[in-house]
């Protein structure tokens, strides 16, 4: 990696992002498989099916800054998937593994906020307007995602595994 400029530090972002939901879209099934709560199963499939468009989004977003989209092996989301595997295969109650998996996938969303909205600022300061706009929209998606997951856990699953 060499970063000699703002726009190398974005490309590498972005790069890092690829990488991080191409993972996650190999990742999610099974920790929909893992979950007991149908409403968290049910949550966890709706955001695998975002983040889905958070890859073609990002597509989006590279082609809108003229670059190729490809990935640099995310080692975060790496080891945010390896955690949360753990989890998902972990024997037990599965209310308890429920209030498990949502801690697991809200550091996994906590992370992308924050690469989010890296990544939608260094584009805003670089003047590129649309994909900063495409940044926000993933940005409040992930936002979203991480709300739910708390009042899923609120509501109904930490209740249960209590």
């Amino acid at each position: 990696m060499e970063l000699k400029s703002l726009d190398d530090v974005l490309e590498e972002e972005l790069k890092d992002l690829y990488s991080a939901e191409k993972q996650l879209v190999e990742a999610l099934p099974d920790i929909v498989e893992a979950a007991s709560s149908k409403e968290l199963q049910d949550a966890i499939s709706e955001h695998l099916e975002e983040t889905r468009g958070h890859v073609k989004r990002l597509e989006e977003v590279f082609q809108a800054i003229g670059i190729q989209p490809e990935s640099e092996h995310c080692d975060g989301m790496e080891g945010l998937i390896s955690e949360g595997s753990e989890v998902a295969e972990a024997d037990g109650d599965g209310d308890a593994r429920d209030a498990a998996l949502i801690g697991a996938a809200q550091r996994v969303e906590h992370y992308e906020i924050a690469a989010y909205g890296t990544a939608r600022s260094l584009a805003q300061q670089l003047g590129h307007t649309d994909a900063a706009k495409l940044l926000n929209e993933t940005l409040d998606e992930e936002s979203a995602a991480d709300e739910k997951l708390t009042k899923i856990a609120e509501k109904s699953v930490n209740k249960a595994a209590r």
